[in-house]
């Protein structure tokens, strides 16, 4: 089963863990055996369209999968799966 990390700011939504283990063959499977366990992180990730937010990046065993197969990209057991909220704003 393929790790996934919930960052901090998520964890409200996933009964407070920092991690769990999930099968599925392309990170979008992966994802929705994520929010299928955690309903409540669908909101936090996905557009109502389905799309996964503009300010949620997945990273796939340190790899942007931007840059691979976006939410086709094959996962496989040993691998991580990363979700990082961007963060805007701050003080000068």
């Amino acid at each position: 089963m393929a790790k996934v990390l919930i960052p901090t700011p998520l964890r409200q939504f996933a009964d407070k863990k920092d991690s769990v283990e999930l099968t599925g063959a392309t990170v979008a499977e992966v994802l929705g055996a994520l929010t299928t366990q955690f309903p409540s992180l669908k909101k936090q990730l996905f557009t109502d369209e389905g799309k996964l937010r503009s300010f949620v990046n997945v990273y796939l065993n340190d790899e942007d999968i931007r840059y691979l197969q976006k939410d086709a990209t094959p996962v496989a057991a040993t691998d991580t799966l990363s979700i990082v909220p961007s963060i805007a704003g701050g003080a000068q």
